[in-house]
């Protein structure tokens, strides 16, 4: 008697472990939510799309806001697939954060206006500000002798990646030429200063090692810093010293897109 009793409270204490558990399975399921967005399908938790009170998507989750459905039952927005993802991730970290050299500054402060998301409206239009305002900002690059700064060429441009992409192009054919790198020039934010780097009898200005041994030319760093900037589809906007007679021959190019 006393082994069917306890066999008999076995079983209901399983069954209601198993209720309990698919009740748990039930509840997990339907805090999971399929959003299809310009035709790109996300999944994410219930609690992530009603994070901020009043907006887009709380209202659509809590029935605020009538949304269409796909035909496999998903809510559809018809907004933009792609950039959806930054508003997602910002749902979920609570702040702004961009891949680097993201360029659809506008076009996300559409999307969240859309949204109704106030806060990152405001983040993105911050940073897009500050990203025009540098890009108006001439950034500069200047190669130079250690002894003598005003032998040279500086290079302006209005767009600070360019200005990194030249100086590392730079650094790579003086690398490449020079064995005793970095001994042989030093490399700050705006300055690419070497060690040796003096007047040839016919006025080109050359870069030594210090045992005197030949390197290059500043004309051959001038042509490199040319030939990258027409790749990048800049255009060479004037000579700053047109007294030389030549391109290669001034002492600062400027460069504009």
């Amino acid at each position: 008697m006393e082994r069917k009793i306890s066999r008999r409270e076995n079983e209901c204490e399983e069954k209601h472990s198993n209720s309990e558990g698919s009740e748990q399975d039930k509840e997990y399921k339907t805090s999971l939510i399929t959003l299809n967005v310009g035709g790109y399908l996300y999944i994410t938790q219930k609690q992530t799309l009603t994070k901020y009170p009043d907006s887009f998507l709380e209202g659509i989750i809590n029935g605020k806001i009538m949304c269409p459905f796909d035909a496999d039952g998903h809510y559809f927005i018809d907004r933009d697939g792609l950039l959806f993802r930054h508003i997602l991730n910002f749902l979920r970290n609570g702040e702004l954060l961009l891949p680097e050299g993201f360029r659809e500054n506008q076009l996300l402060a559409q999307e969240a206006d859309f949204f109704q998301l106030k806060v990152l409206s405001d983040a993105v239009k911050s940073r897009w500000e500050k990203e025009q305002l540098a890009s108006r900002e001439t950034t500069f690059l200047e190669i130079t002798d250690s002894h003598d700064r005003s032998q040279g060429l500086r290079i302006f441009c209005n767009a600070p990646d360019f200005i990194a992409k030249i100086k590392s192009r730079i650094v790579l054919v003086s690398k490449s030429r020079l064995d005793g790198f970095p001994e042989e020039f030093s490399v700050s934010s705006n300055i690419i200063q070497f060690k040796y780097f003096i007047k040839s009898e016919n006025g080109t200005r050359l870069v030594l090692k210090e045992d005197n041994t030949f390197v290059c030319t500043l004309e051959t760093l001038k042509f490199e810093a040319i030939m990258t900037a027409l790749k990048c589809g800049f255009r060479l906007l004037t000579s700053l010293d047109c007294s030389k007679g030549s391109i290669v021959h001034s002492d600062a190019l400027h460069f504009i897109k």
